[in-house]
């Protein structure tokens, strides 16, 4: 087969496509903050995965694709997060791979194709360089290339002609051309612009190329003819397993487990929910902080246990006994999760909130609802596939509404709101913290800073409010630049205009 000579122009096309874009790309992030940029350059993205992708416009429901990926890229107008970058880069990349054609259609198996796609994105364009060479050499290679180069010979004389001859006849044009300083175009390519060029220009390239890598199965065939007509599998190893992993020993196994999380779970209602004395010399916030993770481990195995025992079309999953054993078991790891939870609370309500622990909530969260599709798995006969998908969802569903969630303003909040300084009880607040959450602290500081400005003196109040102030400052200078847009900072300033001074006693005004 001979390669056509369109292979060429196509691939430049997607090449200059490719360089526009690390162009814009230059322009809006090197040296500048992150803010509504990102989004911007998301939809710029998306737009040249179109372009490069014609025939997708053949599809009557072509719309929802952009649709369903503008849902995706929201978070980013919220806010620039890891979170929120994370969620429209699998967007686009689902959305790049199902314009190719290449996007499979359950949950499971997407999630599969786009950690693929991730995986093989850093060489990707290095991959598909070679490989056109290769394939360019093959098929008259030299033909290809002189055609690739020669469309461009033309224009780009006559381009160079044509200015030269409008700055002699326009004195504006001859102003820009004189503005154009080669020595200082030069001082501007440094090495790590061009390593900023390379990655956006292999970050954007998987997108304007989706492919997937792959991966050929090798199948082992042995010598000799007579020990390939035996079995492969000795039949004694059946025996054991079917006595250690039988029918007989995951009903014994049910049995025991379902008594011993009984157990645990009424020590949780005795002392959590009940208010019971705890043993001499442990305290309610050691009974939670030691309990809370390992539960969650816990309740993680019995999954496991539970997918392994019953398994689609296996004997025990028939059982009628075992099915209700194994429902009861669920249910218990489901209030087990519940308690890690009240126990994660209960801590945080002696030891403030961090962000490592609003994850350890939302993480209980997602194996509590984990726990409860495996029940709907079992009761509704799915595969596991069906619950792998089904749990990708969940986590889907959930990572994409943390995205709009201002983690650092409700640590911040709950932190001020229960310290020892604004309620009288608790453990004293960690001010220096909230500053280390970032500008989003800044209502539940001001509440605090306000509090304490009628109730202490000056010395570490004053210190810290002076800083409060060069904080802001920094924060407004940033906002300054366009590029650093971004919904959730806009309210943020918004109550900065509004807010009235703040005033402690012998402290200055902070410059506004």
């Amino acid at each position: 087969m001979i390669l056509p000579l369109t292979a060429a122009p196509s691939y430049c096309n997607r090449f200059g496509v490719a360089l526009l874009l690390v162009a814009i790309a230059d322009f809006l992030f090197y040296g500048q903050p992150a803010g509504i940029t990102v989004l911007l350059f998301a939809i710029l993205i998306a737009a040249a995965v179109v372009a490069v992708h014609p025939a997708a416009f053949s599809d009557g429901k072509v719309w929802l694709k952009p649709a369903a990926l503008l849902v995706a890229l929201l978070p980013l107008a919220e806010t620039v997060s890891p979170l929120s970058v994370s969620v429209a880069l699998a967007a686009l990349a689902a959305f790049a791979l199902s314009l190719s054609g290449r996007l499979r259609h359950r949950m499971a198996r997407i999630a599969g194709q786009i950690l693929l796609f991730c995986l093989a994105a850093p060489v990707r364009f290095v991959g598909d360089f070679l490989q056109w060479r290769k394939a360019a050499r093959r098929f008259g290679g030299r033909r290809i290339r002189l055609a690739a180069i020669a469309v461009w010979v033309m224009p780009l004389t006559l381009g160079a002609i044509f200015v030269a001859l409008f700055g002699a006849a326009n004195p504006v044009i001859e102003y820009w051309l004189s503005l154009i300083d080669l020595i200082r175009l030069l001082d501007l390519i440094q090495l790590t612009r061009i390593a900023f060029w390379l990655f956006a220009l292999a970050g954007i390239w998987v997108f304007l190329r989706p492919r997937l890598p792959r991966f050929s199965k090798r199948v082992s065939r042995p010598n000799n003819p007579l020990a390939a007509a035996q079995p492969a599998i000795n039949p004694q190893r059946h025996v054991v397993e079917d006595i250690v992993f039988g029918k007989a020993a995951i009903l014994r196994a049910l049995i025991v487990f379902n008594i011993l999380f009984a157990l645990q779970s009424g020590l949780d209602a005795t002392y959590l929910w009940g208010g019971a004395a705890l043993p001499d010399g442990l305290s309610y916030a050691a009974y939670a902080h030691r309990g809370a993770y390992p539960l969650i481990v816990t309740a993680l195995l019995a999954a496991g246990f539970v997918l392994a025992a019953l398994r689609p079309g296996s004997e025990t999953s028939a059982d009628p006994l075992i099915r209700r054993l194994v429902y009861t078991w669920v249910a218990q790891n489901i209030m087990l999760v519940v308690s890690s939870i009240l126990r994660l609370d209960l801590y945080v309500g002696i030891y403030a909130l961090t962000y490592w622990r609003i994850a350890a909530f939302v993480w209980m969260g997602l194996v509590a609802a984990g726990l409860a599709l495996i029940i709907a798995r079992i009761a509704l006969g799915k595969s596991n596939e069906w619950l792998f998908s089904a749990n990708l969802l969940t986590l889907s569903l959930a990572l994409y509404a943390c995205c709009y969630i201002n983690f650092a303003a409700t640590i911040a909040s709950y932190n001020v709101d229960h310290s020892l300084e604004m309620t009288g009880q608790g453990i004293p607040l960690d001010a220096w913290y909230l500053r280390s959450l970032g500008p989003e602290a800044f209502p539940a500081l001001d509440r605090f800073l306000d509090h304490q400005g009628s109730t202490a003196d000056a010395g570490a109040v004053a210190e810290f409010a002076r800083l409060r102030g060069v904080d802001e400052g920094w924060y407004r200078h940033l906002q300054e630049n366009w590029r650093s847009w971004s919904f959730r900072d806009w309210r943020l300033l918004r109550y900065l205009d509004s807010r009235r001074p703040l005033v402690l006693p012998g402290v200055a005004e902070p410059d506004r």
